[in-house]
């Protein structure tokens, strides 16, 4: 067992608001400009957390930039049930909504896949791109773009840096420069704080994302400030590092026979559970429902 407790005080690596809000509530450190709301949402029995960071310090604390963190904590989300992901899909989408600019009588919005096709538990923006329905060449074909109320969908998946050589941000800016659409919305695997919340937490959020910010792998960030445009970010928890394992377990009684056992060693490893090919399949398909109801 083990015997000196500040071995297990090493922060838990986490790209979701929520619980990053929760570990300061747990501090009873909560700053001024932190605000935290929650709400039930219909038949699904999903959970909606609203966290508001509201200023500089709260920003600080949080480890995250101001603005709206979105939650939806689907506890189904993981079985293969359709009319449950289709009723978090419909869920998603009025929360996505909720961050867009007000809606023109023609809309255009530019999906970003993040990630790596060829990592399972990396590939749930390449995977979701696949499912989209765009429509911004059949538009152009038709002749229909000056119709009322409709939104343009277009899509890219920039692929990764150690692949193209190219900045994620760098090749995004550039098709944002050249579409000029009203916003971007960004897919992206994330990693959790808790096994817990592994493919049933969904977070939307209108503060763009900093692609490998999870893994501890930073790289230019994806927002506003770069893109001149409104950047929604949606991604779901698909790794949780090892250290928060054996935290979890030690806390909970397990005996790992080390008298010492010291977590940064297990800082740089992420796992996931041997259902990640059906999981980063179903789920990418979720997300993507909700973008193409967005369309309609």
């Amino acid at each position: 067992m083990i015997e000196k407790e500040e071995n297990l005080r090493t922060e838990n690596r986490t790209d979701l608001a929520l619980e990053a809000g929760e570990r300061l509530q747990n501090e009873n450190a909560v700053p001024k400009g932190l605000r935290v709301e929650t709400l039930h949402a219909g038949q699904a029995g999903a959970e909606i957390t609203r966290v508001y960071v509201e200023s500089e310090e709260a920003a600080q604390c949080m480890g995250k930039p101001m603005g709206v963190y979105i939650t939806i904590e689907a506890p189904s989300l993981a079985r293969e049930d359709k009319a449950y992901h289709r009723e978090i899909s419909s869920l998603l989408c009025r929360q996505i909504r909720a961050l867009l600019p007000a809606r023109k009588d023609r809309e255009e919005l530019l999906v970003v896949g993040l990630g790596n096709r060829a990592v399972t538990a990396d590939a749930l923006g390449p995977r979701a791109i696949d499912h989209l329905a765009v429509n911004r060449h059949l538009l152009a074909l038709s002749g229909k773009e000056g119709e009322r109320e409709i939104t343009v969908l277009s899509a890219i998946e920039p692929g990764v840096m150690a692949k193209t050589g190219i900045e994620t941000a760098e090749v995004v800016a550039s098709i944002t420069d050249r579409l000029k659409p009203d916003a971007v919305l960004v897919l992206d695997s994330l990693a959790a704080g808790s096994v817990s919340r592994l493919y049933q937490t969904i977070q939307i959020s209108n503060t763009g994302i900093a692609p490998g910010s999870g893994v501890g792998n930073h790289r230019n960030a994806i927002n506003q400030e770069t893109l001149g445009v409104p950047v929604i970010a949606v991604g779901i928890p698909m790794v949780v590092d090892a250290a928060t394992i054996v935290r979890d377990a030690v806390r909970s009684g397990g005996n790992f026979g080390s008298p010492d056992l010291r977590l940064e060693k297990f800082r740089n490893m992420y796992v996931t559970t041997k259902e990640i090919d059906e999981m980063t399949e179903r789920l990418s398909f979720t997300l993507s429902e909700a973008i193409n109801a967005l369309t309609e």
